[in-house]
């Protein structure tokens, strides 16, 4: 089986969705591959109860659609969900799903992408070929567990963030866990309120802010400079939350939106965890240094006994695992080489979404780029995006 298309998206998230709606507006004709059984499987599979958008839903918007008008600023997974639903039925997105993308290469005998799929429900390889490749798995391709010594002897239960939906089964557990970003700060929280004696390691320095100072702070970003606005913000963090440095919470020296753009690392939006942190019903700890049984060492080489630990750590991209040749466009972590706003595009007709550490803002930006740039292509090549489907 071979299905021929204008342009190849792999992956069905956000990305791939929001990607579609912009080429399906200009007519310009594509498919798009998702391995899982839905679209947004990270969302709608992999992420806890309790997640919220974490920034205000203005600036969580995909592509010339915006959430209903009597939507709370804060949109929750459910209502994100319900919002990603209608958007793919208003822009016609109909991904072919449980397609798990295994090899694509560029042929240069026909100047086209190849790519090799297992149609995961009728256990057959089917062949798709394209002008245009866009890679939309995005940076969260799969849970990241970092490497410690004893952890592969722990006798306890052991998680990445992406399994845990709740604190029910913890109820009255001794329960670590390891990274203290947005999801390990969270989880940390709905851990406490479930009733487990909840620790959390913070290695590094973190910014920690309320939701309203970072929905004013990215207002104030398109009229005022990135530095007078860090400023405000880390001027307004130490109003509401005095010196966290005696609960072992550190501030970094540069700005939260500063790091966001040279790092892609987020500020810490708070939802009540600094608060237990205080109070004690959340403990600070240092990195690890060994773990041994239940028993887990820290740098400052006190132990502790442990009954769980859930890994807050991140994902790693998985795209080098498939994509043969990337028109220079990855590095070899699967992230892109160039820095963002000149990420998105590669040589040989490839590009990628939502690979800007930018969350939902940067794939909507991604989107339009790339369908845009395609548009651009077909009209210089001759017919423009109408006769697209005679060019392939």
């Amino acid at each position: 089986m071979k299905q021929e298309t204008v342009v190849l998206i792999v992956g069905a998230g956000p990305a791939g969705i929001a990607t579609c709606a912009c080429l399906n507006l200009k007519n310009i004709p594509n498919l798009v591959l998702e391995k899982d059984d839905c679209c947004a499987s990270l969302w709608r599979k992999r992420s806890y109860d309790r997640l919220k958008l974490h920034l205000a839903n203005q600036f969580c918007e995909l592509p010339y659609m915006s959430f209903p008008p009597n939507s709370p600023t804060f949109v929750s997974k459910i209502g994100f969900l319900e919002y990603l639903d209608s958007y793919i039925t208003n822009f016609s997105v109909n991904p072919l799903y449980q397609r798990a993308v295994e090899s694509a290469f560029f042929n240069y005998v026909d100047n086209k992408w190849h790519v090799k799929a297992m149609n995961v429900e009728k256990n057959i390889i089917e062949n798709y070929v394209a002008r245009f490749l866009v890679v939309a798995t995005g940076e969260n391709g799969e849970g990241f567990i970092p490497k410690i010594e004893g952890l592969d002897g722990f006798d306890g239960t052991i998680m990445h963030s992406s399994e845990y939906g709740n604190g029910k089964n913890f109820e009255g557990k001794d329960v670590l866990v390891v990274g203290c970003g947005n999801s390990g700060m969270e989880i940390a929280y709905d851990l406490s309120n479930w009733g487990a004696q909840t620790s959390i390691i913070v290695r590094s320095p973190v910014h920690i802010l309320t939701k309203e100072i970072v929905q004013m702070g990215m207002n104030l970003l398109k009229y005022i400079p990135c530095n007078i606005v860090d400023k405000t913000m880390m001027i307004l963090s130490r109003l509401i939350y005095g010196d966290l440095s005696v609960y072992g919470l550190h501030r970094p020296n540069k700005g939260p939106f500063y790091l966001k753009k040279a790092t892609g690392r987020s500020p810490v939006i708070d939802v009540g965890t600094v608060d237990q942190i205080k109070t004690g019903k959340i403990k600070v700890l240092p990195s690890i240094k060994k773990i041994k049984g239940n028993y887990v060492e820290f740098a400052d080489s006190m132990m502790e006994q442990f009954d769980a630990m859930v890994f807050a750590t991140g994902y790693k991209s998985t795209v080098t695992k498939w994509l043969k040749d990337d028109g220079v466009l990855f590095n070899e972590n699967g992230m892109p080489k160039k820095r963002s706003p000149y990420h998105w595009k590669g040589e040989k007709s490839i590009y990628c979404a939502g690979f800007a550490n930018a969350g939902l803002f940067g794939i909507s930006s991604d989107a339009k780029n790339i369908a845009e740039d395609i548009n651009t292509i077909l009209i210089q090549i001759g017919g423009g995006a109408d006769d697209a489907s005679l060019n392939i």
